[in-house]
């Protein structure tokens, strides 16, 4: 068994205005990607897989061949918007891809063991790569996945309002499910939240999820099937998207199958806006000065 790291690293970016998940933020210009394959290799992944978009493919390849020689086996795979679209559902005025569930799906051939998934531009933090690997090396099959849990005032931005996937668990770290919680904003010490009723309080200390999936990769069978019962009642709307809670939800709906929540106390952060990059460089600076990174990631 072999497990492996899937990032996510074909996003527009809409928000934050520009390629964010190629912009060098460490000393020596690292990525945020960097410190988390960095941080991935050094937990034991030996197999990292990119998922990104063929137009910038080239540079992006040439990039992570050069630093990731004799360190681990890459592969690159490419969301296009047609992938594992029947051609009864294929829409033409849709642009982009069909967001991160079908992400994951467009791995399904070069993915044959337990695999997590991360976001390219958000940073995790070395603890959470442990326990992921540890958990999908130990602990992960058909009915057991996991989630590695953050906690929802440790992910906010200062320059605006977060979505967060609010985790509701159990007594026993049990998932039992996601709510998408929109414009989270942290005002006079509280924060909040926004529905189609207004202005709601929210826990601060709730579990939330950053998108660090831990999957057994017999999740792509299943997520084939969803997505394409996706696109019967979705593929008209050019808005619409197949994110992994999708395919979670469905599958602890069985009583057969759970999703463990993994409590970190890694550190998080990423750039939702421009306004964040400072504060990560900021932030990597003082971990780079702390002796938990060297100042040139992959210096021979």
């Amino acid at each position: 068994m072999k497990p492996t790291l899937l990032i996510l690293a074909a996003g527009m970016a809409s928000r934050y205005g520009s390629m964010k998940q190629t912009e060098g933020f460490g000393p020596s210009g690292e990525t945020i990607m960097d410190y988390s394959i960095y941080d991935a290799i050094e937990a034991g992944f030996q197999k990292i897989v990119f998922i990104i978009r063929k137009d910038f493919s080239a540079p992006f390849e040439a990039n992570f061949n050069e630093k990731l020689k004799n360190k681990a086996e890459v592969v690159y795979v490419y969301q296009e918007r047609d992938a594992f679209v029947p051609s009864e559902n294929q829409p033409q005025d849709r642009v982009k891809p069909w967001g991160t569930g079908h992400a994951i799906l467009c791995a399904k051939d070069v993915v044959n063991d337990p695999f997590a998934v991360i976001n390219a531009d958000d940073f995790y933090g070395k603890q959470s790569f442990k326990i992921a690997y540890d958990f999908l090396c130990q602990r992960c099959s058909e009915n057991d996945y996991a989630i590695v849990g953050y906690p929802l005032n440790k992910t906010l931005s200062e320059f605006g309002t977060v979505s967060r996937g609010v985790c509701e668990v159990d007594a026993n770290g049990t998932l039992i499910s996601i709510k998408e919680r929109t414009k989270i904003w942290k005002e006079n010490e509280s924060l909040y939240y926004e529905d189609e009723s207004g202005k709601q309080t929210i826990d601060a200390n709730l579990s939330v999820s950053m998108n660090f999936w831990c999957f057994h990769h017999s999740i792509f069978k299943n997520a084939e099937v969803l997505f394409h019962n996706f696109l019967k009642e979705n593929w008209q709307n050019p808005k619409s998207e197949f994110f992994i809670p999708i395919i979670a939800e469905k599958f602890i709906e069985s009583s057969e199958n759970k999703i463990n929540v993994l409590p970190t106390s890694s550190i998080w952060f990423g750039v939702t806006y421009k306004e964040d990059a400072p504060v990560v460089k900021s932030c990597i600076d003082e971990l780079v000065e702390s002796g938990s990174y060297p100042s040139s990631l992959w210096s021979k």
